[in-house]
């Protein structure tokens, strides 16, 4: 699942959108679909990790723990 804090950056970012997927090299509505989770990548999908890097994230920060969706279903 993709991490709160990427959600969070996306929204605060200075780009757009679009913006955003050109410099990650996603189609916009791929980046859409991502973002609003509609797509549920795996751990290890690029898209996510490219997304986090124009982000500035680290890979490890662009996916949420098992104990994090844990916590949040309490």
């Amino acid at each position: 699942m993709i991490s709160q804090e990427l959600i969070k950056r996306f929204r605060l970012s200075h780009l757009k959108g679009y913006q955003i997927a050109q410099l990650a090299g996603l189609h916009p509505s791929t980046l859409s679909k991502l973002i609003n989770r509609i797509e549920h990548p795996r751990k290890d999908d690029q898209r996510v990790i490219a997304v986090g890097r124009v982000l500035g994230l680290k890979r490890d920060e662009c996916f949420e723990t098992a104990a994090q969706i844990e916590r949040a279903c309490k």
